[in-house]
């Protein structure tokens, strides 16, 4: 049976530039191995015109993996990956032309002027003379670079050099923005900034961008997110409806013996107690209300309580069974960092 390519039609959005319709980013059962070790393991999402997408996911968890096949740069072990309408293993060449790809290793040359880089790669791509130069002012502009265009790079502080980053990759009009753990190093000032940037062009010039994160604040930014943990998808929605699914409040109890208390509040309040990482964790509505009640069934056995409402961290301990950073959501990291020497094709 022939594997059926996604089907991409254009329509005018109201700026008057097409937007397509259909997904963007199709990935189907998505596998990758090193050297016998799963680092992807039947992986499944679709990403939809103009929109941000997150991959999160705990250093080891398969989301560079995939960010390396999306972006050509490693052929997968099993199943298929479109982006914009094109097969990555198949048409990496084509691919390459619609996709702007930011990395996490810097790639800004620092001697250069910020106009040198950028006429620099728009050579890569075939772009020269007057219309080169017209879309340098453009992209500078867009990412507030304009004024310092002549400009060494190694004059830029680090958030200046990570939107020069981002205008390399924007200067061939891509439909898809690949970006890589794109805010590290940054301070949390450019951070939102870049974030910023990110938002205006979904929204003005529906650029759909796909962001890899480590960092759950970051991942609260994004439209729709995949959750990854050790190759496999466990979570897949908006981050609202991801924090949804779990009922009321979060109450995290210290305790000196965690599984006895678990079972203990199990047996006289008939809630869900697990053990993650020697902490006993409740979904319960009115948290704060409970805990009076869990205090005096227990005296002397809590050393101290939390509440909060949920969070996406929570929704991997429910998903999981363990904290977002343990050392069970790094059993694949090996395999992934041996990706970084990865079979290429194109």
């Amino acid at each position: 049976m022939a594997l059926e390519i996604p089907a991409l039609a254009a329509v005018d959005s109201p700026s008057g530039k097409p937007v397509l319709l259909g997904p963007v980013i199709d990935v189907r059962e998505l596998a990758h191995d090193y050297d016998k070790r799963r680092a992807l393991n039947g992986v499944s999402f679709a990403v939809h015109p103009a929109e941000i997408f997150g991959l999160l996911g705990p250093n080891g968890s398969g989301k560079t993996t995939l960010f390396r096949i999306l972006s050509t740069l490693m052929i997968p072990s099993g199943g298929h990956a479109f982006v914009a309408g094109y097969d990555v293993a198949e048409h990496p060449r084509r691919l390459r032309r619609e996709i702007g790809v930011v990395f996490q290793a810097p790639s800004v040359d620092l001697k250069l002027t910020a106009q040198e880089n950028l006429r620099h790669q728009g050579h890569l791509y075939g772009l020269h003379g007057q219309s080169l130069g017209q879309r340098i002012a453009e992209v500078l502009d867009r990412v507030g670079l304009a004024d310092r265009a002549r400009d060494r790079a190694e004059t830029f502080s680090g958030g200046m050099q990570r939107r020069l980053e981002l205008a390399k990759g924007l200067l061939h009009h891509p439909r898809v923005l690949l970006l890589d753990e794109p805010t590290t190093g940054l301070d949390p000032g450019a951070r939102r900034d870049l974030w910023q940037y990110l938002r205006l062009l979904r929204d003005e010039e529906q650029v759909t961008a796909l962001v890899t994160t480590h960092l759950m604040e970051e991942a609260e930014y994004c439209d729709h997110l995949a959750i990854l943990n050790v190759g496999r998808l466990v979570a897949l929605g908006t981050p609202a409806e991801l924090k949804r699914e779990i009922g009321g409040d979060v109450i995290v109890l210290e305790t000196a013996a965690p599984d006895a208390l678990a079972a203990r509040l199990r047996a006289r309040f008939q809630v869900e107690a697990r053990v993650v990482d020697g902490q006993v964790h409740i979904e319960k509505d009115h948290g704060h209300r409970f805990v009076t009640d869990l205090v005096e069934a227990f005296p002397g056995e809590i050393d101290s309580v939390s509440v909060a409402k949920p969070s996406l961290g929570d929704v991997f301990i429910r998903r999981t069974g363990h904290r977002f950073w343990s050392a069970a959501a790094g059993e694949s990291a090996i395999g992934e960092r041996a990706g970084r020497g990865g079979q290429q094709k194109g």
